[in-house]
């Protein structure tokens, strides 16, 4: 039986360097490592990088529900166990809820909340005691932003199905894990929306991407349902519940507007 781990989003930014990073094994021996995006050419440079792991491109856009089909017959037609699900596909866009649009926004909807469902559902019967999922939430779900009304809420469904998700599955031994790492330099802020706003927002600064994945693996292994990899965010988090959120919107309004 091959010991798999499956990353979402591997193209580029946080699931290329989650990929990186387990072909160095950190995460334990694997035996492939599955890479799903929608660029083919990309994940083929991916899979010529790495060294110890074979990795295998599946080329899929996870907004059509036929790749979802393809994941699973996949799973079934193969003699493996799926040691690692990491879930780091997703986009956001910035401006008011009403200049994003019904598209945008719905999109966010189907990629950030929807598609990570698909996965957990599709690939949680492939897993035993000691697998672990971890889900790229982000510090926008735990503190709502301005500008980013559907991308906060789509991040926050993700930080509270990983919470419960972790508490159901702790019994049989697989632990879930969300991170939530403030912004980082990939291609999120490529094409951000509202470019003023996308600005105001990165004041607070970014995270290196490949400390929040090294992080995030850490705190998988140990079982953690939850991690904040900056500290200052953390103390933020710890803040913003104190706050009423009218006083946070108004603070964040002068901040990042």
């Amino acid at each position: 039986m091959q010991r798999v781990a499956i990353v979402t989003g591997a193209s580029s930014g946080v699931g290329r360097e989650f990929v990186r990073q387990l072909d160095l094994l950190k995460g334990g021996p694997l035996d492939a490592i599955w890479a799903i995006a929608r660029s083919e050419d990309s994940l083929k440079e991916l899979a010529d990088s790495c060294t110890n792991v074979p990795v295998l491109p599946v080329p899929l856009d996870l907004t059509r529900d036929g790749s979802f089909s393809r994941i699973q017959e996949m799973l079934e037609n193969q003699d493996v166990v799926v040691e690692w699900l990491i879930n780091s596909a997703g986009f956001g866009k910035f401006g008011e809820f009403a200049t994003v649009g019904d598209t945008q926004n719905a999109s966010m909807v189907q990629l950030n909340c929807l598609a990570l469902v698909r996965m957990c559902s599709i690939v949680l019967p492939h897993m035993h005691s000691g697998s672990r999922i971890i889900n790229m939430a982000s510090i926008a779900g735990a503190i709502p932003q301005v500008m980013l009304a559907t991308y906060s809420a789509t991040k926050a469904f993700v930080l509270e199905l990983s919470r419960m998700l972790d508490h159901e599955l702790a019994p049989c031994g697989i632990r879930v894990t969300a991170v939530c790492p403030k912004f980082m330099k990939t291609k999120f802020l490529d094409k951000p929306g509202d470019s003023q706003a996308a600005d105001g927002m990165c004041r607070i600064g970014f995270e290196d991407v490949s400390r929040v994945v090294s992080k995030s693996l850490g705190y998988a292994i140990m079982g953690k349902a939850t991690c904040v990899p900056s500290l200052h965010m953390k103390l933020l988090y710890a803040a913003s519940r104190c706050m009423p959120r009218s006083v946070l919107f108004k603070l964040e309004d002068l901040l990042f507007r």
